[in-house]
């Protein structure tokens, strides 16, 4: 069993740990400190080892950071965590902020007159710190980096820090060797006038060697950095005990290994201009390279662009694994309607089930994240996380929201489905039925060129908007072809700028969420390819589904859909029925074709 059910957090642990803390930083001179979630790789997804932020606060989510200064600790939350945060910290101690509604450096202001506001260069980037540097600059509050992170200072049994193998990804499934992607992205440095890019995202640094790990849970990554020449030559950071003979084979002679404690010292030895992503690099990096009075060259990370664009071969093994994976699902939602009505299951059995039905797969890898299973009002706790304190058993006339995914060699896939068990009323289908043509109407879209996910994220809201309501998510995250289940730089998004190009994976996730009484999601994952000739023959990109998995029709107000959404429900379910009859039981394919029936 990948999951457990232990709980992370700690919230009687969270006032002594800020106490110490406070006498940590007072004896640093410090009226302050930031604990970010990010690690030195800067990837959203970090190790027990640097769970600084979990550790302190008791808070487990993905995203937030919290500050600390003498009468107050704020927790800086987005909108998937105000529900889930105020279960998890001391609310007497750690005070939750809505986040980026609220910007840090105004919070600090208000709270602190003067003095170091101190933080760890190597666990921000530098756009983070341009920014609170800005909102500062002309207060008596001076943002400060610290050589030693009091954090673990005082984290008495911090974990050691991972030291997962390193595997090789095939060839055929990567669809380009890393000499090839090398070679590439020198062209574009030595185009720029650049001489080398630094590399720290474990996400890049696997795409660009072809190389997988076991460094994060969930995520098959390695912790490491590298700097690529302009040459295509790249010297790679890494403990050299994740590496065996046939990882170093691979690599070849144009891939130098060095340990880990040699890439700082490694900067300052470089020939400038030197690439650095503001964004997603350590400020460490920067302030290393120009103290030693090398030329940054501010761009983005040369990997993640070309990572985003999958290229044939990836999406072709992806297909295959949504396929694999959606058999399983199906096979599992049977399963769930059979067993449901006999009320003996609870949150804990369900991804125990679902869990097993992807074992039985033979080829998974790994779950790509901590299953999500919601029932009722856990189900509005947008990355709710069940552990036996908060199991629930599952009752009647509720919604269940099963938010989960896998990781196979060939692919990466997550997947949303919200079911009924019993009767919910009628509002939770109205509500549902909304959600459900948000779904429909990013499928359905079709766009110009140069558009971004902020240009489409409205259409999955309007039928929400329109009836008052919301979800405070984005609309889609990137994925990676067995890699991160939550992938840069593109996304479905209000704040999305990036382009949508073709061969980029996205999910498409609306949802709606009730606090105290059910949660909606439904996901489908998506690629952007070019949008077959219509009309006046406009270049266009459009979506392919990946996920075929039916929706749950007891839901649906089939009175509230339009004739074109009717029309896209049919036909998605007749291929659900099409891909998947050969891959499910006897059984099963009774239920898949009854699910998959015209509405």
């Amino acid at each position: 069993m990948f999951q457990t059910f232990d709980s992370h957090a700690s919230p009687d642990q969270g006032p002594p740990r800020l106490a110490a803390l406070r006498a940590k930083l007072g004896t640093l001179g410090l009226a302050g400190f930031i604990v970010p979630r990010a690690d030195v790789h800067q990837g959203e997804y970090v190790a027990p080892h640097d769970e600084r932020l979990q550790w302190l606060t008791g808070f487990t989510g993905s995203a937030g950071f919290c500050i600390v200064l003498p009468d107050v600790a704020g927790v800086f939350i987005d909108g998937r965590y105000r529900t889930q945060v105020k279960a998890q910290v001391d609310l007497g101690s750690f005070t939750p902020v809505p986040w980026p509604e609220v910007k840090p450096g105004d919070w600090v202001k208000e709270r602190l007159d003067s003095g170091r506001l101190g933080y760890d260069p190597w666990l921000h980037t530098a756009d983070e710190i341009g920014r609170l540097e800005a909102a500062l600059e002309g207060t008596g509050i001076e943002p400060s980096p610290v050589s030693e992170n009091p954090v673990d200072a005082i984290w008495r049994d911090q974990p050691a820090p991972p030291c997962g193998k390193a595997f090789v990804h095939p060839l055929d499934l990567a669809g380009e060797s890393h000499a090839d992607k090398r070679a590439r992205l020198a062209a574009g440095l030595r185009t720029a006038g650049q001489r080398a890019a630094v590399v720290t995202l474990p996400d890049s640094l696997c795409w660009l060697l072809n190389l997988r790990g076991a460094d994060v849970p969930r995520n098959p990554v390695l912790h490491g950095f590298a700097l690529l020449c302009d040459d295509g030559s790249v010297d790679l950071f890494v403990d050299p005990a994740k590496l065996d003979d046939a990882v170093r084979a691979h690599l070849g002679a144009e891939v130098r290994v060095h340990p880990s404690d040699g890439f700082a010292p490694a900067l300052t030895g470089l020939a400038g201009p030197v690439r650095v992503d503001k964004v997603t690099a350590p400020l460490a990096v920067s302030d290393i390279l120009k103290r030693a009075g090398i030329e940054v060259a501010w761009a983005d990370d040369p990997c993640r662009l070309p990572k985003a664009c999958k290229n044939a071969a990836e999406i072709a093994a992806t297909r295959e694994a949504h396929l694999r994976d959606g058999a399983a699902m199906v096979e599992f939602l049977h399963w769930l309607d059979e067993a449901l009505p006999r009320g003996d299951q609870s949150e804990i059995s369900v991804v125990e089930a679902l869990e097993g039905f992807r074992r039985a797969t033979n080829a998974l890898h790994d779950i790509s994240f901590d299953t999500i299973c919601g029932a009722g009002p856990n189900g509005a706790i947008m990355h709710y996380r069940v552990t036996e304190e908060t199991n629930r058993p599952i009752g009647r006339d509720e919604l269940l929201l099963v938010d989960s995914g896998a990781q196979y060699v060939d692919g990466t896939t997550d997947i949303t489905r919200t079911v009924a068990v019993g009767d919910p009323g009628r509002e939770a289908r109205e509500c549902y039925t909304r959600v459900l043509q948000g779904l429909i109407a990013i499928s359905r879209v079709r766009f110009p060129r140069g558009l971004a996910g902020r240009d489409i994220d409205a259409l999955a809201r309007f039928n929400l908007w329109v009836a008052g309501q919301d979800y405070d998510h984005g609309t889609g995250h990137g994925v990676g072809a067995f890699l991160s289940v939550h992938e840069g730089p593109q996304r479905i998004s209000r704040v999305s700028e990036v382009p949508l190009e073709p061969g980029m994976i996205l999910s498409n996730e609306p949802g709606y969420y009730r606090e105290g009484a059910f949660g909606i999601r439904l996901e489908n994952l998506i690629v952007v390819q070019e949008a077959p000739p219509l009309g006046d023959n406009r270049a266009q990109l459009a979506f392919e589904t990946l996920t075929f998995v039916p929706f749950d029709r007891r839901l649906i107000l089939v009175e509230d859909l339009s004739p074109a959404e009717r029309r896209w429900l049919d036909a998605y379910h007749a291929e659900v029925l099409e891909k998947l009859a050969k891959r499910v039981s006897g059984a099963t394919l009774d239920w898949l074709r009854a699910s998959c029936a015209p509405i």
